[in-house]
């Protein structure tokens, strides 16, 4: 019998949006290796639509502010998680994580082991955390904490529902000459939920397990041995474009890349977070 759960079966329907027969052949032959099981599926032509928006895996709120430093603009993002909606939209734990981020802030934490032993009043937030909790009946969690310095920082939250608290933060980092059109770029972020700031950013195997899906793909569709590699490159390019923010048209206008709007500003995007509740 195969090395994998049901919830390995879940995760790789998530991951491929293929069928249960599908997923477990593939898990089958990839004996429980998710990453290999997921390769099978996209070979064999079965990759499904990519993860919807908007399918949250738990609930909660994200948090974020821009404060002014010395030279810079430093951007935090906190992600406080809860297991309803009620919950979530709660004042109290929307005070709470309000609280969470004015600590986060002062100390300047940039990971939630830190956060967590930084004091609100008397207690720490881990306390604090715990407290509200306990009044509220559910699991509280505080799942990310973000910081991002630059001369220019641009906070973009989101909305998923209208009776919820933001769902979706994001913050971009730029020189000033490219702050004007941050916004556009922030909300392109929330939006398309790109991987990778540019090209170089994508780790090495990464880029050679998509060449190779590529190549096993042209070979299984019968492509002449001489075009392969013009096929390969073609697709590796399609594949930038969807996980690469620089590559990607811009979802305001798509008529340019992100990286043209960038270049039309004269200035420079450094950085991004992208925080979406229950993702991280």
């Amino acid at each position: 019998m195969a090395n994998y759960t049901a919830n390995d079966i879940k995760q790789l329907r998530d991951i491929t949006g293929a069928g249960m027969l599908d997923v477990k052949k593939a898990l089958d032959e990839a004996n429980g290796d998710i990453a290999k099981a997921t390769e099978i599926i996209r070979i064999k032509g079965l990759k499904g639509v990519a993860k919807r928006e908007s399918r949250a895996t738990s609930e909660g709120i994200v948090a974020a502010k821009v404060v002014n430093a010395e030279q810079n603009q430093v951007g935090y993002i906190v992600e406080l998680n809860s297991e309803t909606d009620f919950v979530a939209k709660s004042a109290k734990f929307i005070d709470l994580a309000n609280s969470v981020l004015e600590a986060v802030i002062t100390s300047q934490a940039n990971s939630v082991q830190a956060a967590l032993q930084v004091k609100i009043g008397q207690s720490t937030v881990e306390e604090n955390i715990n407290n509200t909790a306990a009044i509220l009946g559910e699991k509280v969690v505080l799942n990310s904490v973000h910081r991002l310095e630059a001369p220019s920082v641009t906070l973009y939250l989101h909305k998923t529902a209208k009776d919820l608290p933001p769902s979706i933060a994001v913050l971009v980092a730029t020189d000033i000459e490219a702050s004007g059109v941050a916004k556009d770029v922030a909300q392109h972020i929330a939006a398309l939920a790109p991987k990778y700031l540019s090209v170089e950013n994508i780790p090495v195997e990464v880029i050679d397990t998509e060449s190779k899906v590529a190549k096993e793909i042209a070979q299984n569709e019968g492509k002449p041995e001489n075009i392969i590699p013009k096929i390969v490159e073609g697709r590796l390019k399609a594949f930038y474009k969807d996980v690469v923010l620089l590559d990607q048209p811009l979802a305001k206008d798509p008529s340019i890349t992100v990286s043209q709007l960038i270049s039309k500003a004269g200035g420079k995007l450094i950085n991004y977070f992208r925080v979406r509740v229950g993702q991280g």
